[in-house]
């Protein structure tokens, strides 16, 4: 804020007129210093609060990859979801079907579900209640303050369990060109509520489109 101030002394004698008598310019620094402090707040909040948003997948190691031949995967383990339009989720557990053969035996197995928590995630969580109970106790003994260790340390040890699980499942994530896009990060989500271990987003094959056609609606 500029200010000029203006002294009604001075002036030469004998006239009945009196001149102002002018002074530089003042400028009133108060309102920037109050301007500067609301900035700084403001930045030093919204830094704060905004951190990057990212979806962390979980990749193989490459150094225990065999090129030379496609991955073992057990039937048992293995967890195909099939994502599809109006949000609608397929599942069966075993190998994906090669032939028409395997697709018969497969429809028996094929079921309908949801994204929700009574849904795909109750599903996941039967198959992978013990990887599940594991990492949800260290993590619960870090937030009561039983276990003393950081959170970075407590990320390595959930890495770990994760690396070691042998009985947990394998999940294949398919869509069809009916799902959208958020059904995929939808599924994912719940992978990382479910502490999944291993999971992989593959293509559908022409064999589990002819299970679609015949699902239930």
């Amino acid at each position: 804020m500029a200010e000029i101030i203006a002294n009604e002394g001075g002036g030469k004698k004998g006239h009945g007129k009196k001149r102002a008598k002018k002074h530089s310019t003042h400028i009133d620094m108060t309102p920037m210093v109050d301007l500067m402090s609301l900035l700084i707040t403001f930045f030093m909040l919204t830094t704060a609060f905004s951190k990057p948003k990212i979806m962390e997948i979980v990749l193989p190691d490459n150094s225990e990859v065999d090129t030379s031949k496609g991955p073992e995967i057990e039937a048992k383990r293995t967890l195909n979801l099939i994502l599809s339009g109006d949000d609608k989720v397929y599942y069966y557990v075993g190998k994906p079907p090669q032939n028409d053969k395997d697709v018969e035996a497969t429809r028996v197995n094929l079921m309908k579900t949801d994204y929700s928590k009574d849904g795909i995630r109750k599903i996941v969580l039967k198959m992978n209640m013990l990887l599940y109970e594991k990492v949800d106790s260290a993590t619960q003994e870090v937030i009561t303050g039983k276990t003393k260790i950081s959170q970075d340390s407590l990320l390595s040890l959930v890495k770990i369990y994760k690396k070691k699980d042998k009985r947990g499942p394998i999940v294949m994530i398919k869509s069809d060109k009916k799902a959208k896009y958020r059904n995929i990060v939808d599924v994912i989500d719940e992978m990382a509520i479910c502490n999944v271990a291993r999971y992989a987003i593959v293509d559908i094959n022409e064999f589990e489109l002819k299970l679609l056609e015949t699902a239930p609606k």
